[in-house]
C-alpha cells in the first residue's frame, strides 16, 4: 500500500500528473515533520562518532520455530477477525442446522408407537453426519488462501508449510468449541435427549470431535490436492461413505458383508455413533401406545427398554463405550500428524 501510494503512475498523462502531485505532497509533509528533523540530527550525530553503532535488527540467526508459529497464529487470527460476518457464520452454522432439526423433530417422546426409537436414531444420525460436513466447509473456504501464501513464503525460506498449517489448526479450535457448544446445548435440551448433565458432556465431546475431524480430514487432502472444489467433493464422499458403512444406522454392521465390516473399523463414524447410541439409549424406558398396551397386542412395540435396542442393533457397544470414545479422540492427533506429513510432501513437490 505504501509503495502504491508513493509511486508515479505513468500509464496515462492525467494519472502521471495526479500521482506525481500526490507524491510531492507526501515528500513535502515529511520534510516539514518532526521525524525528518530527528533523522537529520541522528545523521549528524553519527557522522561525528568514532565507532559507528550496530545496525538495528541485523541478526543472522533465524527466529525459533515457536516464534515463527506464534507470529503466524497472530497474523492468521488478526486477518480472519476482520471478517465479522464470517466469524458470526462460523459460530452459528451448526446452530442453524440444529434449528432445522429441532423444529422438524420437536420434542422426543418415549412412546415407541409414536416414533420414540426412530426419532432418536434419526437425530443421532444427523449429529454424526452433519458436524464433519460443517468442519469441511470451514477448511475449504478459509484455508486455500493461507495455503497460497505459505507456498510463496515458505519458498522464500521464511518458515515451513506445516507451521502455517499448525497455526491454522490452533486458530480454528476455539471457534469449533464455541460453535459446537452452542449447537449441542440447543439441540440436546430442546429435543429432549436423556436429561443428565454428564451425558450432555459426552454428547458435546463426541459432536466436537466429529466436527474437528471433518476439518482435519479436509486439511489432509488440501495438502496434496490443489483444487478446493475437488477436495470438497472428496470429503463429502468420504463422510457419506463413513456414515453408511460405519454407523450401523443405515444397515446394522452385523448384517454387512465382511469387507464392509472390516472397513467400518477405519471410520470415525463407527465410534461416534456407538458412543451416542449408548449415551442416549442406556437406561431409557419406553411405553407402547395406551397405558395397558403390550408387545403381544402391538407388534410395533418390540423394545420396552433402551438397552434392548443397543443389544439388538449394536451388540457389545455397551462394553466398548470407553474404548470407542478414546479411539474417536485418537483420530484428532492422528489426522493432525497426517496433515503435517501431507504438507511436508507438498513442500518437497513445490520445491522441485
Amino acid at each position: 500500500f505504501t509503495v502504491d501510494l508513493t509511486s508515479v503512475d505513468t500509464r496515462t498523462k492525467e494519472r502521471e500528473l495526479e500521482t506525481y502531485s500526490r507524491v510531492q505532497v507526501i515528500v513535502s509533509a515529511y520534510k516539514n515533520s518532526e521525524i525528518f528533523s530527528k533523522v537529520l540530527a541522528a545523521i549528524e550525530t553519527t557522522k561525528s562518532m568514532k565507532e559507528l553503532p550496530p545496525i538495528p535488527f541485523k541478526n543472522k540467526d533465524s527466529p525459533s520455530a515457536f516464534y515463527k508459529f506464534w507470529i503466524l497464529l497472530w497474523r492468521t487470527t488478526r486477518n480472519f477477525s476482520r471478517d465479522k460476518i464470517g466469524i458470526i457464520m462460523r459460530l452459528l452454522q451448526n446452530l442453524l442446522f440444529g434449528l432445522f432439526v429441532a423444529f422438524f423433530l420437536l420434542r422426543l417422546r418415549t412412546d415407541v408407537v409414536k416414533g420414540a426409537v426412530q426419532d432418536r436414531v434419526g437425530l443421532i444420525y444427523q449429529c454424526v453426519s452433519a458436524p464433519p460436513y460443517t468442519g469441511m466447509l470451514n477448511a475449504v473456504a478459509l484455508f486455500p488462501p493461507l495455503r497460497a501464501i505459505s507456498d510463496q513464503e515458505s519458498k522464500d525460506g521464511l518458515y515451513k508449510k506445516w507451521q502455517m498449517l499448525l497455526a491454522y489448526i490452533v486458530h480454528f479450535l476455539p471457534f469449533s468449541v464455541i460453535s459446537v457448544a452452542i449447537f449441542s446445548t440447543f439441540i440436546y435440551w430442546t429435543a429432549g435427549l436423556y436429561p443428565d448433565a454428564s451425558r450432555f458432556g459426552i454428547f458435546f465431546a463426541v459432536v466436537l470431535a466429529s466436527h474437528i475431524i471433518g476439518e482435519l480430514l479436509t486439511l489432509v487432502i488440501l495438502g496434496v490436492v490443489q483444487n478446493p472444489n475437488i477436495v470438497q467433493s472428496g470429503v463429502v464422499l468420504l463422510n457419506s461413505a463413513g456414515v453408511i458403512v460405519g454407523t450401523g444406522l443405515v444397515r446394522t454392521i452385523e448384517e454387512m458383508p465382511t469387507p464392509f465390516k472390516i472397513l467400518s473399523y477405519l471410520t470415525f463414524q463407527k465410534y461416534s455413533s456407538e458412543v451416542l447410541i449408548v449415551n442416549e439409549f442406556y437406561g431409557l424406558n419406553f411405553t407402547c401406545g395406551e397405558a395397558n398396551s403390550s408387545t403381544a397386542i402391538n407388534a410395533a412395540c418390540i423394545f420396552s427398554h433402551g438397552i434392548q435396542f443397543i443389544e439388538n442393533n449394536f451388540p457389545g457397544a455397551l462394553s466398548r463405550f470407553t474404548i470407542d470414545f478414546l479411539i474417536l479422540y485418537a483420530f484428532l492427533p492422528g489426522l493432525a500428524l497426517i496433515a503435517i506429513l501431507s504438507f511436508k510432501i507438498r513442500e518437497r513437490i513445490i520445491s522441485r
